[in-house]
């Protein structure tokens, strides 16, 4: 590990390589993860899963007949502004054919236009907004901008569809981040899908920063909500519900996949029975086999195992990519990306949308808070096509 300049912390990773003998060039693959700052038990479980496909991969013997794999990663420390500096780095001194990460929408509209104009594929982790790979000016989808996540379009449908249709919510207060694009795209599409089903429903801002939120709090009760829909990120959400118990107040609190384990921490008690959408549950079979390998390899549980399994799955996409191409360049890989169907990864089976870069039917799983742990509910998906 390395320092790069005076913010950046720069990992490199080079696995199964016997140092000196290197026979052949390897096939460089960069990662854009917040390893410090807000979110950053997110990005070092996304660093963690993607070394452990790219020891995995370089093991079994490499890529295109014996060429191993170089895992270069940056701390973007959750700013837009230190992932373009890390990007540019990436492509233009690193010299990666295919890039995975980031988990934030922000990060991602910020450093598209760089990828774009370098022709170097993208394929993000948790960063929903719809903006992220289709233009929303043009239509048009982004060429080189992918994602493993469902969009912001489908889990705020999903959150609002659920909170009305099986918990009965007829007066649904929203409580979002004002300038947030995670926050503010899932907060659109929440609202859309309680007006289509006749739900009167209201919406309550904070800024980044705040973590008083007394204030909403009161007005949405007042208000007479019965429901709220949580579109930020998990420290804040962990603030509301905290507060509002202590303000006496309890009604069904459900949120997306800003959702995060040290939530507990945060709210406590307060946390019980609260519902959350999320795009796998621990009690999914499919990816126990994974979760057990990540503790023998790191000694420790992968507490935020969404992130792992996504960073790891992503790495397995630019494999296959890679192999499907025949070759480690940016554009030939982008085609594979694009035109991948049905392909097996370790939570779900991997089928790209052309006019969106979107995962296809990708399912969501509805969690409940309950006796300090998150349990799985049921599957849930709204009627309504994407």
């Amino acid at each position: 590990m390395r320092f790069l300049g005076k913010s950046l912390l720069a990992g490199l990773l080079v696995l199964g390589i016997a140092g000196c003998a290197l026979a052949v060039e390897p096939i460089r693959i960069g990662y854009l993860a917040t390893l410090t700052g807000d979110g950053s038990t997110w990005g070092q479980h996304e660093r963690d899963g993607a070394m452990m496909a790219v020891r995995a991969i370089n093991e079994s013997g490499g890529l295109l007949g014996g060429r191993p794999v170089e895992l270069i990663y940056y701390d973007v420390r959750g700013r837009p502004e230190d992932a373009v500096v890390a990007i540019r780095r990436l492509i233009h001194s690193d010299r990666v054919v295919a890039i995975g990460g980031s988990n934030f929408s922000s990060i991602q509209l910020a450093i598209g236009p760089v990828a774009e104009a370098a022709q170097i594929p993208v394929i993000s982790s948790s960063a929903t907004n719809p903006a992220v790979t289709v233009d929303p000016n043009t239509g048009n989808v982004r060429p080189f901008m992918f994602r493993i996540a469902y969009t912001d379009a489908y889990q705020g449908t999903v959150i609002a569809d659920y909170l009305i249709n099986r918990l009965g919510a007829t007066r649904l207060a929203v409580i979002g981040n004002i300038g947030d694009p995670f926050s503010e795209g899932l907060t659109e599409f929440v609202r859309n899908r309680a007006d289509e089903l006749g739900v009167e429903n209201r919406f309550w801002g904070f800024r980044s920063g705040d973590v008083d939120f007394r204030a909403q709090i009161t007005e949405a009760r007042a208000w007479g909500a019965d429901a709220v829909a949580l579109t930020m990120l998990y420290m804040e959400m962990g603030l509301v519900i905290r507060q509002a118990a202590e303000l006496g107040w309890t009604p069904f609190f459900m949120g997306g996949d800003g959702y995060s384990p040290n939530m507990f921490n945060i709210a406590g008690d307060a946390m019980e029975g609260t519902y959350w959408l999320f795009p796998m549950s621990r009690e999914d079979i499919r990816i126990h086999g994974f979760l057990e390998r990540f503790q023998n390899e790191y000694g420790r549980e992968a507490t935020e195992f969404l992130n792992a399994v996504f960073a790891y799955d992503i790495m397995q996409m630019l494999f296959q990519a890679i192999e499907t191409a025949g070759k480690a360049e940016g554009p030939a890989i982008r085609d594979a990306i694009a035109n991948t169907r049905d392909f097996e990864v370790t939570h779900f089976t991997w089928s790209v949308c052309p006019e969106t870069h979107n995962p296809l039917n990708k399912p969501g799983a509805i969690l409940r808070a309950t006796d300090g742990r998150v349990v799985y509910v049921e599957t849930w998906s709204p009627q309504i096509e994407f």
